[in-house]
């Protein structure tokens, strides 16, 4: 069996418990956060994303992701602007909100891989943020297609991904930085 395989059948301890659930309620209060941006809003979301999964590692920060978005999926407000339910997430920018769950599974899959380094790290969450980018655009296009009217790709980068490349790198950044901090301060129990 794999270790992989293993890892992922193993119980959840009660304090692995407690931190998805904390980090799961960060998420939504980091998506509170916003500040209006053309079609898209600049949020918070990706730094606890990139945080959570720095701190609680692939497997843990994924069912934390998960649960924030079915928290949110069955009408609980922790989407931006306080909205939630199914109706957010099939909305114009619902793709990037389902596109954070492939974020921990892209690190899970390169730490096992490749090892627990920062180059992993780094690369694992460029790639998982690429991911979500071209998973939340694709669903932006066909939402934003059905309800407002037709639009390019290269409109779509320009309203939806190249103004936040950098900010989302800046977030990442922070988010590995303060993650050692968190762990150290974490108790062990």
């Amino acid at each position: 069996m794999s270790e992989l395989t293993a890892n992922s059948k193993k119980a959840f301890t009660t304090r692995e418990l407690v931190l998805i659930a904390m980090f799961s309620a960060l998420t939504a209060v980091c998506a509170w956060i916003s500040i209006p941006f053309g079609p898209i809003e600049f949020t918070l979301q990706t730094f606890a994303v990139f945080l959570t999964v720095s701190v609680i590692g692939g497997r843990n920060g994924f069912f934390s992701i998960l649960v924030y978005i079915l928290l949110g999926a069955v009408g609980l407000p922790v989407f931006a602007h306080f909205k939630g339910g199914v109706s957010a997430l099939l909305s114009n920018t619902g793709g990037y909100i389902v596109g954070f769950i492939l974020i921990p599974l892209i690190f899970l899959a390169a730490e096992k891989m490749f090892g627990d380094n920062i180059t992993v790290k780094i690369a694992a969450f460029l790639i998982g943020l690429a991911v979500c980018y071209t998973f939340g655009t694709a669903w932006f296009m066909f939402a934003y297609g059905r309800n407002v009217g037709e639009v390019t790709l290269a409109q779509a980068m320009k309203w939806c991904v190249l103004p936040f490349v950098p900010f989302d790198i800046i977030k990442m950044i922070l988010a590995i930085i303060l993650a050692d901090r968190i762990k150290k301060a974490l108790p062990k129990n």
